[in-house]
């Protein structure tokens, strides 16, 4: 039977994470009616996330683990190229949106779409204990992103991002980067092609252990923009096979 869902989990040190996020993850997919593969990719972990998954693989069948180099641009790439689902879904180890939320994005409720992106700024989007602070800076770094490279998408940088299988293929083995803009690359390489880009309204949770530094990553994610234009004009985007 074929696999109609690949859930990917990019994890770096994410050995104190990683167990309840599989955890919760396996128990949604048990109560579902459809197949469904977990792909955990560790990327340059420095403790015990790659033994847990292993772990967990050897106790689930439908859990796999890969590695890949470090960077969650590299991680989800490897894990998006892996998978076997119809509709490939990359998920951030920490759970900021309750694992249920998948439902939006696969058929029934979602159906002939090309890419799903969840959105803490679509109507019907709720933020939970998000500081003020953090809401503020990602307003700025959207803002950024809106007026240099992709206009109309409110939240292109939440960890949580369905494709269709063709699409996925297509896209992500046109990507470049492997740092924290990869997100911006897949969707700009996506809006060249003509695919469409739907922005689902999700429940988020702030974890205050996020790796997110809005300074930090505003000025690297400038760079990279400005990377990915040279990657265009440089034909590296092109329809050929890279």
């Amino acid at each position: 039977m074929s696999t109609l869902l690949s859930i990917i989990v990019p994890a770096h040190n994410e050995e104190y994470r990683l167990p309840g996020t599989l955890g919760q993850i396996l128990r949604f997919l048990e109560g579902q009616s459809f197949s469904s593969e977990v792909i955990v990719v560790e990327n340059g972990s420095g403790d015990r996330t790659y033994e847990i998954a292993r772990q967990f693989a050897r106790e689930h069948k439908n859990v796999r683990v890969v590695q890949s180099e470090r960077g969650k641009g590299a991680a989800v790439k490897r894990g998006m190229l892996e998978a076997r689902g119809k509709y490939r879904f990359m998920c951030d180890a920490d759970l900021s949106m309750p694992v249920e939320e998948i439902s939006k994005f696969i058929p029934p409720a979602l159906d002939d779409f090309e890419i799903a992106i969840a959105s803490r700024e679509a109507k019907g989007a709720v933020r939970y204990n998000e500081p003020v602070y953090r809401h503020l800076g990602g307003r700025g770094i959207n803002f950024i992103i809106q007026a240099l490279i992709l206009p109309g998408l409110n939240d292109t940088q939440c960890g949580f991002k369905c494709f269709r299988a063709d699409v996925a293929e297509y896209v992500f083995r046109r990507q470049t980067l492997h740092g924290w803009s990869f997100d911006i690359e897949l969707l700009y390489i996506a809006r060249r092609r003509g695919y469409g880009i739907i922005e689902i309204p999700i429940h988020w949770y702030h974890h205050p252990d996020s790796k997110v530094s809005a300074l930090r990553d505003a000025l690297r994610m400038i760079g990279d923009i400005f990377r990915i234009h040279a990657n265009a004009r440089r034909g590296l985007y092109d329809d050929e096979t890279p």
